[in-house]
């Protein structure tokens, strides 16, 4: 690959994959650093204009993406959201020379198909709950069955966040199950999967993974409700805190030596090494962590509330990953807290509507240790910020342990002017 070994800064050109908070955030570190001469963001997005150039070619056109890749003769490209990534953005890259920060099409199926990530993990003996793939109602219903009253239903490819159901009876997931196979989420519930119910509190680790070897990254614990109190629809994230405040030093080892080590051993023995970055969902249950799902790239609006903590240079951490220098890698963290409340448009994640206008931006952006990501905004041609999405803002604070960086980001939400927009006030509360 090109410039394997910068030796100079400001040498490499990197296409960023993506337009959302998440790729904000990667934006925001990524043309901070002193490798990188020049950003192009694909498509990327209003608010990311200044970081670098953008152009309007969709995240999911692999072949559009290969092409710009390959006129730019970029250096890296950084795959922000999984669809690519499970569509083999990775391997077209590959094909064509370009070194690419994200696993290949099948390692991809880590996150593109809940089977598949099971599996692994059955193989390898990584702990997970009880689990049945099903294909049809009747197997199903049986399922259900011997799993007892409480159950998890699962979409077994990507529904975009939606295609998980947490059932107390076995009734509500039977109806769940029928809804997926009779083809709510079309090819993605064409399987399913029956999981057995595990209970503890949740959290996110965030690991390096080069083939053979994988570095700890840092941990998070997201809130999927949309409203306070844990009530209300799953969403994609309504904000989070790093470090998890349960995942101790104990814990986390333990995840990396059970369940991350194990991971990348197997599928590299398999002839399917995974590269680039890889979120393992937690559950803490009394019997130990077990892993509740796989993200193959940074999640949001974990991105949001972790690359604001990290001091190493971005850029040389994925190019470790991309060489396969992990193992005599180290990465440096701010040893502060931070928090990162999700500003969403009214009715997400059901129906919402776009085009209302966001005003106090910029007076919030000045609270000290603020930062505001855009993950759902435009900007008009007399340079108003307007909603164009579901999760709209993802504001994060920095502090010296939870409860002051949770401070810093309401302080700065109080400033944002927003009446079609909403909030959790709860985010990283006890």
């Amino acid at each position: 690959f090109r410039h394997e070994h910068p030796e100079r800064a400001g040498i490499m050109k990197i296409l960023l994959v993506g337009s959302g908070g998440r790729e904000h955030a990667l934006a925001s570190s990524i043309s901070a650093s002193a490798l990188v001469e020049e950003l192009v963001i694909a498509p990327g997005s209003d608010a990311m204009a200044d970081l670098g150039k953008c152009v309007p070619v969709a995240a999911d056109d692999v072949e559009g993406l290969t092409e710009l890749a390959v006129n730019l003769a970029a250096d890296l490209v950084v795959i922000g959201p999984e669809v690519p990534l499970v569509l083999g953005l990775a391997d077209s890259l590959a094909d064509n020379n370009i070194a690419a920060f994200g696993p290949s099409r099948v390692a991809a199926q880590l996150e593109g198909s809940k089977a598949f990530a099971r599996e692994v993990c059955q193989r390898h003996n990584i702990p997970q709950p009880a689990f049945a793939v099903v294909r049809n109602e009747d197997e199903a219903r049986q399922k259900i069955d011997t799993m007892g009253e409480g159950c998890v239903v699962k979409a077994d490819g990507l529904a975009a966040g939606k295609g998980v159901f947490v059932c107390d009876t076995a009734e509500d997931a039977k109806k769940a199950a029928a809804e997926m196979l009779g083809g709510r989420f079309g090819a993605a519930s064409q399987q399913v999967l029956i999981e057995e119910r595990m209970v503890g509190p949740e959290a996110s680790l965030f690991a390096l993974v080069d083939g053979a070897d994988c570095l700890f990254m840092a941990s998070a614990q997201d809130h999927k409700r949309a409203f306070d109190q844990d009530q209300g629809p799953n969403t994609g994230g309504m904000g989070a805190i790093s470090p998890a405040p349960r995942l101790d030093d104990a814990l986390r080892d333990q995840v990396m030596t059970e369940i991350v080590e194990p991971l990348a051993r197997g599928m590299a023995d398999e002839g399917t090494p995974y590269r680039g970055v890889i979120y393992v969902g937690l559950m803490l249950t009394t019997t130990g962590p077990k892993v509740v799902e796989f993200n193959c790239r940074f999640g949001d609006p974990e991105a949001q509330v972790i690359l604001p903590r990290l001091k190493t240079d971005l850029v040389t951490a994925m190019l470790a990953v991309v060489e396969g220098g992990l193992g005599h890698f180290s990465m440096r963290w701010d040893e502060r807290s931070a928090v990162t409340v999700v500003m969403a448009a009214k009715g997400y994640p059901g129906p919402y509507s776009k085009g209302s206008e966001i005003r106090g931006l910029k007076e919030a952006a000045r609270h000290k240790d603020t930062l505001i990501f855009h993950a759902g905004t435009m900007i008009d041609k007399d340079d108003n910020v307007l909603a164009n999405g579901g999760r709209v803002l993802a504001v994060t604070g920095l502090g010296g342990d939870g409860a002051s960086a949770r401070q810093t980001a309401y302080d700065a939400i109080g400033c944002i002017d927003w009446p079609d927009g909403f909030f959790r006030t709860d985010i990283a509360k006890g």
